[in-house]
């Protein structure tokens, strides 16, 4: 959606075990989930559930606590749905709340509507640059005190699992 390329589950897994011990980067996989049953660990090596991945980087030498983010939901039957602006406000939440990310910043293919609009209309994140030679828009978010309530809102029905390789 942002600019990630789609993996295979393994590749995924595996990127995913890479960063494990990286501080400067973080990856989720992003599970379809019943509403109505409870996630157990084993249920997170269910290849079937895979629907994308959402990512962010503490890339800026300038800034060590600037995130940029990443999302893609590869299943087109979760497009479209608020998956995507559900898992930005927890991979958000994660970042200010246990990392200590203070601002955030995406780059987005500019023909890419629907997540320049998950961006600007329900993350608030602000138009700061056009990089028509990279036909990429960029996006920035800096945290106050109504966003990390607003995140600690939008999350508070998400649930911690302790991920546990097997």
């Amino acid at each position: 959606m942002t600019g990630s390329e789609p993996l295979s589950l393994d590749e995924e897994y595996a990127m995913q075990q890479s960063w494990r011990n990286d501080n400067d980067k973080c990856t989720f996989i992003v599970l379809s989930k019943d509403p109505n049953t409870e996630v157990k660990n084993s249920d997170l090596q269910d290849t079937n559930r895979m629907i994308g991945d959402v990512n962010f980087y503490l890339n800026n030498t300038d800034n060590p606590h600037e995130a940029e983010l990443e999302v893609m939901i590869a299943e087109q039957q979760y497009a479209g749905k608020g998956v995507a602006t559900e898992v930005l406000h927890l991979m958000m939440q994660y970042a200010v709340n246990d990392i200590g990310v203070d601002d955030f910043v995406v780059r987005i293919k500019d023909t890419n509507n629907a997540s320049i609009h998950i961006f600007e209309n329900k993350l608030g994140f602000k138009e700061t640059e056009r990089a028509p030679v990279f036909k990429e828009v960029t996006l920035r978010r800096s945290v106050c005190d109504d966003l990390k309530a607003s995140l600690n809102q939008w999350t508070s029905h998400a649930n911690r699992i302790k991920y546990a390789l097997e």
